[in-house]
């Protein structure tokens, strides 16, 4: 399979095509589409798909797709650092509160489009926005190694008592939650 071409190459080449394809006759026709799968990398159907309905798909510019403003993303990544970076889905029921608390204070100022685009933001949405500010940070970190003994060798308490005087074994388990990164039980920063 061919590597696709980027967005905007695919829509220059669709642009150029799409007439040609739309005026040839049937014999030309499955030419102009094995050049055009060949060029962007799409599935056959979808190509066809494509050609046949340009004028709708290159219809729909930039500016439609993008929604939110960079004044939105900036109220709604200061209202996610406010919150302490909590989840989206947790974020969203907040944001009226918190931008209310935000304004009254200063640090943020919005036009009534603005605070409406905002406050209608869906989780989903959101994420996307947030992708970018969100640091990549390892997860699991551990200070902990699998134990020598086996499992079955360890008397368990059920609800009966036990019978013998020895004591018990405990094994427990300890996470580092110091933010660094752990080497050998030693947390560097």
């Amino acid at each position: 399979m061919a590597e696709k071409a980027p967005m905007h190459v695919r829509r220059a080449f669709l642009q150029q095509v799409a007439p040609r394809y739309q005026q040839a006759f049937a014999s030309q026709k499955c030419t102009i589409l094995d050049g055009f799968v060949c060029t962007t990398g799409y599935a056959r159907k979808y190509a066809r798909w494509l050609l046949n309905h340009a004028e709708e798909v290159l219809q729909t510019t930039a500016a439609s797709r993008h929604r939110y403003g960079p004044e939105v993303h900036q109220a709604l990544v200061l209202a996610w650092k406010t919150l302490n970076q909590i989840c989206t889905k947790r974020l969203i029921p907040f944001l009226p509160s918190i931008i209310e608390s935000l304004e009254q204070y200063g640090h943020v100022q919005l036009s009534e489009e603005h605070r409406h685009q905002l406050l209608s933001i869906s989780a989903a949405t959101a994420d996307r926005i947030l992708g970018a500010y969100r640091q990549s940070r390892p997860r699991g970190v551990s200070t902990t190694q699998s134990g020598p003994l086996l499992k079955q060798q360890i008397p368990i308490r059920t609800f009966a008592q036990w019978d013998e005087t020895l004591p018990g074994f405990l094994e427990a388990d300890l996470v580092a939650h110091c933010g660094g990164v752990c080497r050998e039980g030693a947390c560097i920063r």
